[in-house]
């Protein structure tokens, strides 16, 4: 049973805004991380209590809060409290089945995503919901479970020349957003080594594992269709300006990310029919081995044809028979088998239906000119 489906059963006549956790528990113990910074100063400490947060809370400086770990719905509560946030925007934070949106509550925009990774050379794609609430001076990020994802944004805020702790909470929204967007490059660049290894296993000798592989991998790029499809509206829309709390400055870069996303759809599509067009070539090899199986049979049966007809011409048991009686009768006979059965593979070959003579030949001509070509070239 899905868990994610089960688990609605525990809802069942609650009232709205009850935070229950829908999905799979991820990590053993929520942690929250927390960065306050303008462009003069920088604090970052990890905190074990979500009241660690309301200090921040009136600040004029930029505060992300970062919580890994949503089954802690006491702590996502909390943190919601602090900041003012919707009970029923609680509740899709802690539910992993929500679908890809932004929605907007006049003091802050609440956006939901799907973050992808890939595990190991040739795993699955595995993608984690990614909550995420801009308002005018916070931006709170709710994860499933710890990710080295936005290691990258805190090393940038580090640094007290970035442009980053110059600007508001929307270009630290676009900062996160941009992230989980391009790591969906690295994801299709791991997902396309794959593909190319699949090519060249099919072009050689295809196997059933073959064909497992590419099914699954079809599968896995139908999920990320899933995830990258919705992707492109959201971004969208923020581009557009609609809400006051992304600035004129800031809709540059969200334009930027939303390039971005249609750049990452069409290389979905791209793939995915290249898979289909794999599936194809699969199914025609197969066929093309059964044909070369079913010539050979047809072949020998061909050859052994009238070689029956002999046999069973001499086999009969009439009395009155002259070669019954002949001494040379049985050589003269098997010499006759003989020459039929080379004669009609002579006449096999001739045609090309056993051995391509010329084609052998003209491929072999072609690989040894092959480097002679290369070097015209080069000079």
């Amino acid at each position: 049973m899905n868990t994610l489906t089960g688990a609605r059963s525990r809802k069942l006549g609650l009232p709205p805004g009850t935070l229950v956790h829908l999905g799979e528990k991820k990590t053993a113990t929520a942690l929250v991380t927390l960065v306050d910074y303008d462009e003069g100063q920088f604090t970052e400490a990890v905190a074990e209590r979500a009241d660690a947060c309301t200090p921040f809370r009136d600040r004029p400086s930029v505060t992300w809060v970062n919580v890994d770990g949503i089954h802690d719905v006491e702590m996502v509560e909390s943190i919601g409290t602090c900041f003012g946030i919707h009970p029923l925007v609680l509740e899709d934070v802690v539910n992993t089945g929500q679908r890809i949106k932004v929605e907007d509550f006049d003091d802050y925009l609440f956006m939901v995503f799907r973050t992808a990774d890939l595990d190991g050379p040739g795993g699955r794609i595995d993608t984690d919901q990614l909550s995420l609430i801009l308002g005018a001076n916070f931006v709170l990020t709710f994860q499933e479970k710890a990710s080295p994802l936005f290691a990258t944004i805190r090393e940038r805020l580090r640094n007290e020349k970035a442009k980053m702790r110059k600007a508001g909470a929307d270009y630290l929204a676009y900062a996160l957003i941009d992230l989980v967007v391009d790591h969906y490059f690295a994801v299709l660049e791991k997902l396309g080594d794959r593909i190319e290894d699949l090519e060249g296993e099919l072009v050689q000798k295809p196997t059933q594992a073959t064909f497992g592989a590419i099914y699954a991998i079809k599968r896995e790029m139908l999920g990320l269709r899933k995830a990258v499809w919705p992707l492109r509206e959201l971004v969208g829309s923020l581009s557009r300006g609609e809400s006051p709390l992304i600035h004129d400055a800031t809709q540059v870069y969200f334009r930027d990310v939303h390039d971005h996303a249609i750049q990452i759809i069409d290389t979905v599509e791209t793939f995915r029919d290249i898979l289909s067009g794999f599936v194809d070539v699969y199914l025609s090899s197969v066929s093309n081995r059964m044909n070369a199986v079913m010539k050979v049979l047809t072949i020998i049966a061909t050859i052994f044809m009238p070689l029956t007809f002999l046999a069973g011409l001499y086999g009969m048991n009439f009395r009155y028979m002259p070669e019954l009686e002949w001494r040379w009768g049985y050589p003269t006979l098997l010499g006759v088998m003989a020459l039929t059965a080379l004669g009609m593979t002579w006449f096999f070959v001739r045609k090309g239906w056993i051995w391509e003579r010329r084609g052998v030949r003209g491929e072999r001509r072609a690989a040894a000119a092959l480097p002679n070509k290369k070097k015209a070239r080069q000079k």
